[in-house]
């Protein structure tokens, strides 16, 4: 990545005075450069708001939310989800915001019946269950909690061999295929990990099979990783993973209303048709309930690469008995509650600056979601003091507990969906956070925004080393490189680290609410959340996801909690408050540039991958190294590999970097002066950088899914979560459709020339 010099902050005294911002007296920080997108005076004005701001951040206040929120069954549908939107509804309103709840109903089943035994010789019957832990007052409660399930799989009743498929990920399929099994009208046995939990049935389905489980193995998040729970933080033996396996890389949100928000006058799909709803049943389980079934399973022995960590020899099966699969759910609408609340800005009332996190969970949910939730809510509060006493934003504020985010995105997308006009004329910024933790923080949004994020997390002082966040995650970015066996990537990004450069954020992919916002409708967007020292990973979606194990194992003291006020705070304040919105386009050239090297790196990589493939089939070697008596079937023939042009992605980014550079030249001079301009061009050049992002949408959307419109960031068909950049391009390529890769580099191409032309009239304003 190019290297990014700091330029130094003039800085008066007063800036080290008791109103002084989080980063004074941080050891061994170089100084500051101003804040994007203010001028001199108003640069000294902002950092004594967000010291303000900062000295209101209790977290005892966090630490009673958490518990509050988190006492009961919090997921859709239940009362406590009810009463916990009420509850913030009531305080933000107490806090000073104009607030209300918007409700939608969607379709969300909850299961009716379930079932799992193996038969034969020695029979097994799951518990589907999972008990209560010693010290964990909430794993006691048994009304509400509904039983671990998967929603938006299918109802059935099977009875069938199994088949042991690993992480269940297209790779595995083939290397069964190689070893002769196949898995049509079997159930499919996967385990937990690898790619997106949605993805294992959907492609078990693909293949055949007539139902689908999903255990957790100790290896990925159980004893292999630490103690488990609650002796320490990771899965217990009867520890179950629920969680949604709606196809959302079609879309997110309510299955039956596709692209449109789910008002009462919505027109619905019917069950049968709706795309994102899988056929095969499926259920997860633990790997308590999956040890007999291992142990049940016949054939080769599962390659080294497949073997977890419990206590026996893990095969490929099939089965030497066969399983009884049941699943029956209620298909039911139910009501998501999404509060929304706003504080209307000064002079610029019409841009918006929106924050969100969601609030459902699966059962209590201290650390998905409210961990992030509560962050959010002392934030509102902050802001809210600060308007009593007499500051108003400049733009509007618009924060957002969202509903339904883990069945499928829900609250969050039937949301923007349904004020789609509103917010692609009115939303500048959307930032995002959901689980919090200990440790170092977490960002992935667009590129647009990253000196931003380097600017505020240079200023927030991280609570256990009492450096800035960014100086801990350079020096983290630094070991990774020295590692004896780091990739070429985290030797860069060390390289950056040490130069002094912006650190890179990530590219989003799905997983969270900012999808319908940047994916969709295009609109900036960031992630934000601290991790990496909490073990919180080991109870994701179960019912031991309480306060209890929080206050041992995630952030005892909300010291993080309050650290990601402070960060999401800052970026909110700096975006409510700068002469001009602060979005540096440069940022996303440079990073443009890097995905379009790693298109030309992946095509090459496959030619190379492909013509030794080729040579390796035709020579026979495959036959030759198989042991007679564990026969391994050579994989199948890749299709010849034709030139694809990229030229069409080289000219785009060629001219794009030209314009950022001359940008960046009259941006800088516009600083320099204060953005001295009239009221009404400021709006317009604001106006022009909040649609910015909007410019990298196309209408007919991605390859077979045009709900998702953005070019260049987007949910991997076969990642799920994982992002992938230029996907038009870059999955069509995977997929070896060479035809849809020369005309996505074309297409693409086109909305960069766009986007470019949009930036050169930002260009042209600014140099008036």
């Amino acid at each position: 990545m190019t290297r990014i010099t700091w330029r130094p902050l003039l800085l008066t005294a007063a800036l080290l005075s008791s109103t002084a911002p989080a980063w004074a007296g941080v050891p061994d920080r170089r100084p500051p450069d101003r804040p994007l997108g203010f001028g001199p005076a108003t640069a000294i004005t902002q950092a004594q708001l967000e010291a303000r701001f900062d000295a209101l951040l209790d977290p005892a206040d966090q630490r009673a939310w958490l518990k509050q929120m988190s006492s009961a069954p919090n997921q859709v549908g239940s009362p406590h989800d009810k009463a916990n939107a009420e509850f913030m509804l009531a305080q933000f309103r107490a806090w000073g915001w104009d607030a209300h709840i918007e409700t939608f109903n969607v379709l969300y089943p909850t299961p009716e019946r379930i079932g799992l035994s193996l038969l034969g010789p020695h029979p097994y019957t799951a518990k589907l269950s999972e008990p209560a832990v010693a010290g964990d007052a909430t794993s006691t409660i048994r009304d509400g909690v509904l039983p671990p399930y998967n929603v938006y799989g299918g109802d059935g009743d099977v009875t069938a061999e199994v088949v042991y498929a690993n992480y269940g990920m297209p790779d595995d399929y083939k290397e069964l295929a190689r070893r002769g099994i196949d898995v049509r009208g079997k159930i499919v046995l996967t385990r937990y990990g690898g790619g997106w939990r949605g993805l294992k049935p959907k492609l078990a389905q693909e293949h055949g099979a007539a139902g689908c489980l999903i255990y957790s193995d100790p290896r990925d998040d159980g004893f292999a990783r630490g103690d488990a729970y609650p002796d320490g933080g990771w899965r217990p033996a009867d520890g179950v993973q629920r969680g949604s396996v709606q196809d959302m890389q079609l879309y997110p949100g309510d299955p039956l209303t596709p692209g449109v928000g789910s008002t009462p006058d919505a027109r619905r799909l019917a069950i049968k048709d709706a795309p994102t709803i899988l056929h095969i049943p499926v259920l997860p389980i633990s790997y308590a309930d999956a040890t007999p079934l291992l142990r049940a399973l016949g054939g080769p022995v599962a390659p080294d690469a497949w073997r977890g960590a419990l206590g026996l020899t893990y095969h490929l099966g099939p089965s030497t008995a066969k399983a009884h699969l049941t699943v029956q759910s209620h298909w039911n609408q139910q009501p998501v509650y999404d509060v929304i609340a706003m504080i209307r800005g000064a002079s610029e009332p019409d841009r918006w600056i929106i924050r969100g996190n969601h609030h459902d969970a699966w059962v209590f949910g201290a650390w998905d979601p409210l961990a992030g939730n509560v962050a959010l809510m002392a934030e509102a509060k902050a802001i809210g003091t600060l308007v009593k006493q007499g500051w108003r934003p400049r733009r509007t504020l618009v924060y957002a507990s969202w509903d339904g985010e883990e069945p499928g995105l829900i609250g969050s997308t039937e949301w923007a969906e349904t004020h789609a006009r509103e917010l692609q004329a009115h939303a500048a910024i959307y930032v995002n956070t959901d689980t919090n933790g200990r440790g170092f923080l977490e960002a992935e949004g667009s590129h647009s925004l990253q000196h931003m994020v380097n600017q505020v997390i240079d200023g927030v002082a991280d609570p256990e080393t009492r450096a800035s966040v960014g100086q801990r995650l350079r020096a983290r970015l630094e070991i990774a490189g020295a590692a004896p066996h780091a990739t070429p990537p985290e030797k860069a990004d060390a390289q950056l680290a040490a130069a002094g450069g912006d650190l890179p954020i990530g590219a989003l992919g799905s997983g969270s609410d900012y999808s319908a916002f940047l994916e969709h409708l295009g609109i900036a967007s960031l992630n934000l959340g601290f991790g990496g020292e909490d073990d919180d990973a080991g109870i994701y979606h179960s019912r031991y996801d309480s306060f209890d194990h929080y206050v041992r194992f995630g952030d005892p003291d909300f010291a993080y909690g309050v650290a990601l006020s402070r960060v999401a705070g800052h970026i909110v304040l700096r975006a409510a408050d700068a002469d001009v919105l602060p979005l540096r386009f440069g940022d996303f050239s440079r990073t443009l540039d890097r995905y379009v090297g790693e298109l030309h790196a992946l095509v090459a990589d496959m030619r190379k991958a492909t013509a030794r493939q080729h040579r390796l089939l035709d020579s026979g070697a495959f036959a030759l190294v198989s042991d007679p008596t564990r026969p391994v079937r050579p994989p199948a023939r890749e299709s010849d590999m034709p030139a694809i042009d990229l030229a069409p992605l080289d000219r785009a980014a060629r001219r794009l970097a030209r314009s950022a550079r001359a940008f960046d030249a009259a941006y800088a001079r516009r600083a320099a002066g204060g953005f001295a301009m009239p009221a009404a061009r400021r709006d317009e050049l604001d106006a022009l950088m909040a649609g910015m992002e909007q410019a990298l949408t196309r209408p007919q959307g991605l390859p077979g899914r045009p709900w998702f419109k953005h070019v260049i960031y987007a949910p991997g068909m076969l990642t799920g979560y994982g992002v992938k950049t230029v996907p038009g391009v870059r999955e069509a390529i995977e997929g070896r459709r060479w035809d849809e890769a020369d005309r996505y580099a074309a297409i693409t191409a086109g909305v960069l020339d766009g986007y470019r032309a949009r930036l050169d009239r930002i260009t042209a304003m600014l140099a008036q």
